[in-house]
This record gives structure tokens, C-alpha cells and sequence, in this order.
């Protein structure tokens, strides 16, 4: 069962430091630039924290690690963090734009969740479900951070299906505790729902769900390894603070909810042409040429009305483009041991029949990303294309959301860059410190 609790979190105070200057993307979506200006935002931003800047005098007694747990201390003492004086869940808002949309497609979108403790569970005791493989190197990197600060600054995003049950327990017409927007434009509002009533209803709803992970892979593994460190130290006991790890919790069964494509660009080949690409991949689709100046709205429109009928790709090259379809049963026997579920996924199609059966990318150089690199914005991919920078582009509709929750559920995994679930969970609005 899912055993959610509230919990008293460290904020930013308002009066202290403007929480739009503090609030960061995950650790993981902040690149170079970003992170020096979320520095220059704020002495109190918490890219110092999550990732903070590495200096070449680094060394054990002084490092990355212990400069984040030396603010983190600071901030708590002098009141620019403060703690919630009542346990409490927090009902989080996001109203967004959907990028890329296809005419037609709604301009503006709101995803609701809450913010809660779930306790740490093992794969196998069939609570909480992964969609994706995860890295040691990341994991070794947030555990020295978890092990520095004993607090959790970001939230796991979980998915469950709940028939909108929740997020009716927690409407309100009140004004958010936090409101802020990101550099997407991306409008996040926060309230704090100390009630013990509602709490008490949510935890009972919420009590026999099952939950995915959507994303924070790593550090939901990074937090069951600790929980496993600290258990070790401790012995057995009465359950502790790292039991438990923050999350967002978000039903798939309200609107909202948006998984991205994310585009492959081919480069770097001995030899391309686009002719023998042609001919190769008619054993495996059906292939239809189409304007070989197609833009990005026009890709998105066809690519999302061939998906109606199973399986759509668009390869764009500089001069041509074609639509794949249809699969052929031809490729079946280049997917090995995945399941029919799995072979059903674009994706895969994609990476099995094209990069590797067409293409002779191996599957180790996808994963290094060799040949292959990934790209969430078709605009993007195309301009890439077309300027001679990469040989081939890959366009396809993002993976269903109904697709995750069964691979997810039969114990299986996507491939890497599958889903790109947006937008992402601001990084700071609520702490968890473990003491």
C-alpha cells in the first residue's frame, strides 16, 4: 500500500529572499548557462545547493558537497529558510502552455497534484513502479548530497490513478501560499492544506494506489539506498524521517497531464543516402515520400493523424522526407526478448528497425549517444537537418501515457529519452530535512 504523510517543510521566507529568484529546474534539466544565472540571481538560490559549482581546489574537507551542506545550515539558522509549524500536505498547480501543440490543440493546460511524504519501498513489494533504467554515475553524485544534507530538495514526480478523487479533497478557492513563474512560462502555484481531516481523507484514497515514477528515477533510488544505509546503522526500529521522501503526486487520469516527443537527429555516419535509406526501410513500413519542405506544425499534424492508426515516424533528410507506417512483421525478429507491449512503442520501432536494422548504429553507440542525439522541439531537429548538421532527423508522437502505466506495471522499462513529462517540478518550493 501507499503510505502517504504530511510533513512540516522548510520554505523560503518571502520577506528574506523573492521566491522567484530562489526556485530552480531539477538538477538534472540545469545546463552551464542556467546554473550561473540562477548564481547571479540569488546568494540564497538554490542551484548552491543542488548544484553547486565545483572549484579546482577541491578535496575532501572542503568540496561541492560541503559548501551545499554549510548554506543549507546557514539558511535555516538566520531565518532565510523556515519551517511550516504544522504538518501539512501541499496542493501544487501548474498552468502551462503545451509546446509544439498541433492545431487544435489546447493553448493552455493546468496539471494539479499534491505534495506529500511516500514511504521508500522496494521495487518488488509492488508499490512503486519504475518506467526507466537509471545511471550509477547520477545516483553516486545525489547520495554524497543526500548523505551532506540529510534533506530532500526536490520532489519526486509519482503518478496514480485516482478518478480525479484527490484532487477534488483539495479544491479551494483560497489564494496559493506560493506563486511563481519559471523561465518557461510555466505559472506554479502552491497552498499549504494543514486540515487533518483532508489529510486523513487523502491518505485514505491514496492508501491502496500504485505509483510510477514519471520522473526522479536516481533520486528515488539514491533515497532507498540511504534509507537502506541509515536502517543499517540504526537496526530495526520504529519508522524514521528517511523512510519517507518527497513527492508530487499526480493522477493520470485528470487533464493535464503532457508526455513530449522527443526527436532523434542522426550524425556522424561513414555513409548516408537518402535513396538507400528509402529502399531499406520499405522492409520494414510502409513508406509514403511527403514535402520535403515540411515544417514543424505540418510534421506534428501528420505525424499525429497517422498515429491513429499505430505506428508513425517521420524521416527528414536534406532534400527529402518520408512517412513511415504500417510496420511489417519482418521486424520481429530484431527485437529479441521484449515483450509485444514494448515492440508496440514508436520508439522502439525506431530504434530496432531504423537506427539499428537500417542505419547499423549498434545498440551501445545509441546509448552513448555517438550517432544519435535527442532533441524535444521538431522545429529544432529540422533546422539541424536542413543546415547539414546532422544526416537524418526522426520525428514521431509521444509516447501514450497508457503505454507507460502497462509497461510500468508488467515490470518493464522504456528506452532511454521515451518521455519528457512536462512541464517539470520547480525545485524548492518545499524542503523535506531528514533532522
Amino acid at each position: 500500500m501507499a503510505i502517504i504523510s504530511p510533513f512540516q517543510a522548510w520554505r523560503y521566507d518571502p520577506d528574506r529572499v523573492p521566491v522567484q529568484q530562489a526556485v530552480t529546474q531539477p538538477y538534472d534539466k540545469i545546463s552551464p548557462a542556467m546554473q550561473e544565472r540562477y548564481y547571479q540571481a540569488s546568494p540564497y538560490n538554490l542551484v548552491r545547493i543542488i548544484l553547486g559549482k565545483r572549484l579546482p581546489g577541491d578535496g575532501d574537507a572542503e568540496n561541492v558537497y560541503t559548501r551545499a551542506a554549510a548554506s543549507f545550515q546557514n539558511w535555516r539558522q538566520t531565518g532565510v529558510l523556515r519551517r511550516d509549524p504544522e504538518p501539512s500536505i501541499y496542493r501544487y498547480s501548474q498552468t502551462f502552455i503545451v509546446p509544439g501543440g498541433a492545431p487544435g490543440s489546447p493553448a493552455r493546460a493546468e496539471r494539479r497534484g499534491f505534495i506529500g511524504l511516500g514511504r521508500i519501498e522496494e521495487y518488488s513489494a509492488g508499490v512503486v513502479f519504475r518506467h526507466e533504467q537509471t545511471l550509477a554515475k547520477p545516483k553516486a553524485d545525489r547520495l554524497d548530497l543526500l548523505r551532506a544534507n540529510r534533506a530532500h530538495f526536490g520532489q519526486i514526480f509519482m503518478l496514480y490513478s485516482g478518478a480525479g478523487k484527490v484532487d477534488a479533497l483539495l479544491d479551494s478557492s483560497a489564494a496559493p501560499d506560493i506563486e511563481v513563474a519559471d523561465e518557461y512560462d510555466v505559472v506554479h502555484r502552491v497552498w499549504k492544506i494543514s486540515d487533518s481531516s483532508v489529510v486523513a481523507s487523502v491518505q485514505e484514497q491514496m492508501r491502496d494506489r500504485k505509483l510510477i515514477i514519471a520522473d526522479g528515477h536516481h533520486r528515488y533510488e539514491t533515497a532507498l539506498t540511504y534509507r537502506n544505509e541509515r536502517r543499517a546503522e540504526a537496526g530495526a526500529g520504529l519508522p524514521a524521517p528517511y523512510d519517507s521522501v518527497m513527492m508530487t503526486f499526480v493522477d493520470m487520469d485528470r487533464p493535464g497531464l503532457v508526455i513530449l516527443p522527443t526527436h532523434r537527429v542522426v550524425f556522424g555516419l561513414p555513409s548516408f543516402s537518402a535513396a538507400q535509406f528509402q529502399a531499406e526501410t520499405r522492409k520494414f513500413f510502409n513508406v509514403e515520400e511527403v514535402d520535403a519542405g515540411i515544417d514543424a506544425a505540418r510534421a506534428t499534424a501528420i505525424l499525429q493523424q497517422a498515429g491513429h492508426a499505430g505506428t508513425a515516424l517521420l524521416a527528414v533528410t536534406a532534400e527529402r522526407a518520408f512517412l513511415l507506417h504500417s510496420p511489417k512483421a519482418i521486424g520481429a525478429s530484431l527485437f529479441g526478448n521484449l515483450s509485444l507491449r514494448q515492440q508496440a512503442l514508436d520508439v522502439v520501432q525506431l530504434h530496432k528497425c531504423l537506427l539499428e536494422g537500417v542505419l547499423k548504429i549498434s545498440e551501445e553507440a545509441i546509448r552513448n549517444q555517438e550517432n544519435v542525439s535527442y532533441c524535444r522541439e521538431a522545429a529544432e531537429a529540422l533546422v539541424q537537418v536542413h543546415s547539414g548538421k546532422v544526416q537524418v532527423a526522426f520525428l514521431m508522437n509521444p509516447v501514450r501515457m497508457e503505454q507507460v502505466r502497462d509497461i510500468a506495471f508488467a515490470g518493464e522499462v522504456l528506452p532511454q529519452k521515451s518521455t519528457d513529462f512536462y512541464p517539470k517540478l520547480l525545485t524548492g518550493l518545499t524542503i523535506y530535512a531528514l533532522e
